[in-house]
């Protein structure tokens, strides 16, 4: 008799847990995940282009030469991969915006002062300050780069 008791209740608590409620389930639905050109374009279009920005730092003018240099294009691209590639990739957005078509968006002066004073420029920079909080506010590091480094860098970036 006990077990049969047992069952019963059993039952009963199973089927008043269940209760009555006729919510239909949650639909997941799928999307297809961003190219590299459509994050890019994202970017450009949340971040106003300046060009005429020369951010705060030393680097005051720069003229690039026709032709690039490829000794400074080598250099750049050996020192993005050991200190910029934890944030930033090339192509695509990371913690750091993607370096690929930069000279479309921000003037050649912007972008070396922003490696070389980067603390500066978040503070007191518009765009800076504009990107930090497109970019989750996760500020951009000193990474201590000299101007000849920094140079060898935006050469590089002009060949991607």
């Amino acid at each position: 008799m006990k077990i049969n008791q047992f069952f019963f209740s059993f039952f009963i608590i199973l089927i008043l847990g269940c209760g009555n409620d006729k919510k239909a389930p949650k639909k997941l639905t799928y999307q297809r995940t961003q190219s590299p050109s459509e994050v890019v374009a994202k970017e450009v279009r949340q971040t106003p282009i300046d060009l005429n920005n020369k951010g705060i730092g030393p680097i005051k003018k720069i003229i690039f030469s026709e032709k690039t240099d490829l000794s400074l294009v080598e250099n750049g691209k050996n020192i993005f991969n050991s200190k910029c590639t934890a944030c930033h990739n090339a192509n695509r957005r990371l913690i750091g915006p993607p370096m690929k078509g930069i000279y479309e968006r921000r003037s050649p002066e912007w972008v070396m002062n922003i490696i070389l004073n980067p603390d500066e420029m978040l503070k007191k920079d518009p765009t800076a300050k504009a990107l930090l909080k497109e970019y989750n506010n996760i500020m951009m590091l000193n990474q201590n780069i000299t101007e000849d480094q920094a140079r060898a860098l935006s050469e590089y970036f002009r060949t991607l």
